[in-house]
Protein backbone atom coordinates (compact mmCIF):
# COMPACT_ATOMS: atom_id res chain seq x y z
CA UNK A 1 0.00 0.00 0.00
CA UNK A 2 1.06 3.67 0.13
CA UNK A 3 0.42 7.01 1.84
CA UNK A 4 -3.12 7.16 0.40
CA UNK A 5 -3.97 4.37 2.84
CA UNK A 6 -4.60 7.05 5.48
CA UNK A 7 -6.39 9.67 3.39
CA UNK A 8 -9.58 9.27 5.45
CA UNK A 9 -7.65 9.97 8.66
CA UNK A 10 -5.79 13.12 7.60
CA UNK A 11 -8.57 15.69 7.85
CA UNK A 12 -9.93 14.53 11.24
CA UNK A 13 -6.41 14.43 12.70
CA UNK A 14 -5.49 17.86 11.36
CA UNK A 15 -8.78 19.34 12.53
CA UNK A 16 -8.06 17.95 15.99
CA UNK A 17 -4.76 19.85 15.98
CA UNK A 18 -2.29 17.04 15.41
CA UNK A 19 0.75 17.29 13.19
CA UNK A 20 0.68 14.41 10.70
CA UNK A 21 3.49 12.88 8.65
CA UNK A 22 2.12 10.62 5.91
CA UNK A 23 4.89 8.81 4.06
CA UNK A 24 5.60 6.11 1.50
CA UNK A 25 7.84 3.19 2.41
CA UNK A 26 10.63 2.83 -0.16
CA UNK A 27 9.38 1.25 -3.37
CA UNK A 28 5.76 2.19 -2.61
CA UNK A 29 3.70 5.11 -3.90
CA UNK A 30 5.95 8.07 -4.64
CA UNK A 31 9.06 6.55 -3.01
CA UNK A 32 10.68 5.06 -6.07
CA UNK A 33 12.77 3.08 -6.76
CA UNK A 34 12.77 0.23 -4.25
CA UNK A 35 16.55 0.30 -4.09
CA UNK A 36 18.98 -2.55 -3.62
CA UNK A 37 18.07 -3.21 0.02
CA UNK A 38 14.65 -3.79 1.52
CA UNK A 39 14.12 -5.07 5.02
CA UNK A 40 12.28 -4.04 8.15
CA UNK A 41 15.48 -2.63 9.60
CA UNK A 42 16.15 -0.52 6.49
CA UNK A 43 12.60 0.84 6.49
CA UNK A 44 12.81 1.78 10.18
CA UNK A 45 16.03 3.69 9.49
CA UNK A 46 14.24 5.47 6.63
CA UNK A 47 11.48 6.47 9.05
CA UNK A 48 13.97 7.78 11.60
CA UNK A 49 15.61 9.87 8.86
CA UNK A 50 12.21 11.32 7.92
CA UNK A 51 11.46 12.17 11.55
CA UNK A 52 14.81 13.92 11.85
CA UNK A 53 14.22 15.82 8.60
CA UNK A 54 10.84 16.96 9.95
CA UNK A 55 12.36 17.87 13.34
CA UNK A 56 10.14 15.35 15.14
CA UNK A 57 11.72 14.09 18.36
CA UNK A 58 8.81 11.91 19.52
CA UNK A 59 5.77 10.62 17.70
CA UNK A 60 2.82 8.25 17.79
CA UNK A 61 3.47 5.87 14.87
CA UNK A 62 0.27 4.34 13.50
CA UNK A 63 0.88 1.59 10.98
CA UNK A 64 -1.26 -0.89 9.09
CA UNK A 65 -0.13 -4.41 8.13
CA UNK A 66 3.61 -4.16 7.33
CA UNK A 67 3.38 -0.61 8.63
CA UNK A 68 2.27 -2.11 11.94
CA UNK A 69 5.53 -4.04 12.04
CA UNK A 70 7.47 -0.88 11.19
CA UNK A 71 5.75 0.97 14.05
CA UNK A 72 6.52 -1.82 16.50
CA UNK A 73 10.15 -2.05 15.40
CA UNK A 74 10.57 1.72 15.72
CA UNK A 75 9.53 1.42 19.36
CA UNK A 76 11.73 -1.64 19.89
CA UNK A 77 14.85 0.03 18.44
CA UNK A 78 14.21 3.67 19.34
CA UNK A 79 11.91 3.77 22.38
CA UNK A 80 12.91 7.35 23.12
CA UNK A 81 11.20 8.42 19.88
CA UNK A 82 7.79 6.90 20.63
CA UNK A 83 5.11 8.44 22.85
CA UNK A 84 2.42 5.87 22.10
CA UNK A 85 1.86 3.17 19.48
CA UNK A 86 -0.94 2.33 17.04
CA UNK A 87 -1.20 -0.95 15.12
CA UNK A 88 -3.86 -1.88 12.55
CA UNK A 89 -4.09 -5.42 11.21
CA UNK A 90 -0.72 -6.84 12.26
CA UNK A 91 0.64 -9.43 14.68
CA UNK A 92 3.10 -9.21 17.55
CA UNK A 93 6.54 -8.81 16.02
CA UNK A 94 8.31 -10.23 19.09
CA UNK A 95 6.39 -13.51 19.31
CA UNK A 96 7.03 -16.36 16.88
CA UNK A 97 4.04 -18.40 15.65
CA UNK A 98 3.88 -22.20 15.96
CA UNK A 99 6.63 -23.98 14.03
CA UNK A 100 4.58 -25.02 11.00
CA UNK A 101 2.98 -21.59 10.65
CA UNK A 102 6.38 -19.93 10.90
CA UNK A 103 7.78 -22.27 8.25
CA UNK A 104 4.83 -21.49 5.96
CA UNK A 105 5.47 -17.77 6.44
CA UNK A 106 9.16 -18.18 5.61
CA UNK A 107 8.33 -20.12 2.44
CA UNK A 108 5.51 -17.82 1.28
CA UNK A 109 7.76 -15.46 -0.77
CA UNK A 110 8.53 -18.34 -3.12
CA UNK A 111 4.80 -18.85 -3.69
CA UNK A 112 4.37 -15.21 -4.67
CA UNK A 113 7.16 -15.49 -7.25
CA UNK A 114 5.27 -18.20 -9.18
CA UNK A 115 1.72 -16.87 -8.61
CA UNK A 116 0.31 -15.36 -11.86
CA UNK A 117 0.64 -11.62 -11.48
CA UNK A 118 -2.89 -10.46 -12.31
CA UNK A 119 -4.53 -13.18 -10.22
CA UNK A 120 -2.23 -12.34 -7.29
CA UNK A 121 -3.22 -8.67 -7.36
CA UNK A 122 -6.94 -9.36 -7.67
CA UNK A 123 -6.82 -11.91 -4.86
CA UNK A 124 -4.84 -9.55 -2.65
CA UNK A 125 -7.33 -6.73 -3.25
CA UNK A 126 -10.36 -8.94 -2.62
CA UNK A 127 -8.95 -10.32 0.64
CA UNK A 128 -7.62 -6.99 1.85
CA UNK A 129 -10.86 -5.03 2.05
CA UNK A 130 -14.63 -5.31 2.37
CA UNK A 131 -15.75 -2.17 0.54
CA UNK A 132 -15.40 -1.77 -3.21
CA UNK A 133 -13.64 1.58 -2.80
CA UNK A 134 -10.96 0.05 -0.59
CA UNK A 135 -10.61 -2.96 -2.89
CA UNK A 136 -10.02 -0.69 -5.88
CA UNK A 137 -7.43 1.23 -3.91
CA UNK A 138 -5.64 -1.99 -2.87
CA UNK A 139 -5.54 -3.21 -6.46
CA UNK A 140 -4.18 0.12 -7.69
CA UNK A 141 -1.57 0.35 -4.94
CA UNK A 142 -0.24 -3.18 -5.41
CA UNK A 143 -0.18 -2.69 -9.20
CA UNK A 144 2.47 0.00 -8.74
CA UNK A 145 4.91 -2.68 -7.59
CA UNK A 146 6.47 -4.97 -10.16
CA UNK A 147 6.18 -8.71 -9.55
CA UNK A 148 9.80 -8.79 -8.43
CA UNK A 149 9.29 -5.83 -6.08
CA UNK A 150 6.16 -7.42 -4.62
CA UNK A 151 8.11 -10.60 -3.86
CA UNK A 152 10.98 -8.61 -2.35
CA UNK A 153 8.62 -6.72 -0.06
CA UNK A 154 6.88 -9.91 1.00
CA UNK A 155 10.24 -11.53 1.77
CA UNK A 156 10.85 -8.68 4.20
CA UNK A 157 7.42 -9.28 5.75
CA UNK A 158 8.23 -12.98 6.14
CA UNK A 159 11.42 -12.11 8.03
CA UNK A 160 10.10 -9.45 10.40
CA UNK A 161 9.45 -11.59 13.45
CA UNK A 162 12.07 -11.95 16.17
CA UNK A 163 11.47 -13.73 19.46
CA UNK A 164 11.91 -11.49 22.51
CA UNK A 165 10.71 -13.49 25.55
CA UNK A 166 9.21 -11.28 28.23
CA UNK A 167 9.04 -8.19 26.04
CA UNK A 168 5.97 -5.99 26.45
CA UNK A 169 5.07 -2.65 24.92
CA UNK A 170 5.76 -0.11 27.65
CA UNK A 171 3.83 2.68 25.99
CA UNK A 172 0.11 3.34 25.56
CA UNK A 173 -0.82 0.89 22.82
CA UNK A 174 -3.79 0.90 20.45
CA UNK A 175 -4.34 -2.47 18.77
CA UNK A 176 -7.06 -2.69 16.12
CA UNK A 177 -8.14 -4.92 13.28
CA UNK A 178 -11.20 -5.35 11.12
CA UNK A 179 -14.05 -7.61 12.15
CA UNK A 180 -13.55 -9.61 8.95
CA UNK A 181 -9.74 -9.46 8.70
CA UNK A 182 -8.77 -12.77 7.08
CA UNK A 183 -5.09 -11.99 6.61
CA UNK A 184 -2.88 -14.58 8.25
CA UNK A 185 -3.65 -15.15 11.92
CA UNK A 186 -4.36 -11.52 12.84
CA UNK A 187 -7.94 -12.00 14.01
CA UNK A 188 -7.08 -15.19 15.88
CA UNK A 189 -4.00 -13.87 17.66
CA UNK A 190 -5.02 -10.30 18.50
CA UNK A 191 -7.04 -11.07 21.67
CA UNK A 192 -4.20 -13.00 23.33
CA UNK A 193 -1.70 -10.33 22.28
CA UNK A 194 -3.88 -7.61 23.78
CA UNK A 195 -4.24 -9.61 26.98
CA UNK A 196 -0.47 -9.84 27.53
CA UNK A 197 0.08 -6.11 26.99
CA UNK A 198 -0.47 -4.06 30.17
CA UNK A 199 -1.05 -0.79 28.31
CA UNK A 200 -3.26 -2.01 25.47
CA UNK A 201 -6.53 -0.57 24.19
CA UNK A 202 -7.96 -3.27 21.90
CA UNK A 203 -10.69 -2.47 19.38
CA UNK A 204 -12.27 -4.56 16.62
CA UNK A 205 -13.54 -2.31 13.82
CA UNK A 206 -16.96 -3.49 12.67
CA UNK A 207 -17.82 -4.23 9.03
CA UNK A 208 -14.15 -3.98 8.06
CA UNK A 209 -11.44 -6.20 6.65
CA UNK A 210 -7.65 -5.97 6.70
CA UNK A 211 -7.71 -2.30 5.64
CA UNK A 212 -9.97 -1.49 8.57
CA UNK A 213 -9.26 2.24 8.61
CA UNK A 214 -10.42 2.43 4.98
CA UNK A 215 -13.40 0.08 5.20
CA UNK A 216 -14.92 1.86 8.20
CA UNK A 217 -13.09 5.17 8.62
CA UNK A 218 -15.73 6.78 10.84
CA UNK A 219 -15.50 4.10 13.51
CA UNK A 220 -11.74 3.81 13.24
CA UNK A 221 -11.24 7.58 13.46
CA UNK A 222 -13.39 7.75 16.58
CA UNK A 223 -11.26 5.05 18.24
CA UNK A 224 -7.98 6.66 17.14
CA UNK A 225 -8.91 10.18 18.21
CA UNK A 226 -10.12 8.99 21.61
CA UNK A 227 -6.80 7.17 22.10
CA UNK A 228 -4.78 10.22 21.04
CA UNK A 229 -6.74 12.53 23.32
CA UNK A 230 -5.79 10.32 26.24
CA UNK A 231 -2.17 9.70 25.38
CA UNK A 232 -0.82 12.25 22.89
CA UNK A 233 -2.24 15.61 23.97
Amino acid sequence: MDHRMFDAQLEPLLEAGYRVVSWDVRGHGLSKPLGREFSLEVVVEDLVAILERCSVDRCVPVGQSFGGYVSQELLFRYPERVTALGVIGATDITTLPPTLEHLALKLSPYLFRVWPNEHLRKTTADRTAETEVAKRYAYNATSQLSKSEFATVWKAVANTLHAEPGYVIDRPFLLTHGEFDRTGTIGRDAPSWAEKEPNCRYAVISNAGHNANQDNPDEFNEVLLEFLRRHAD
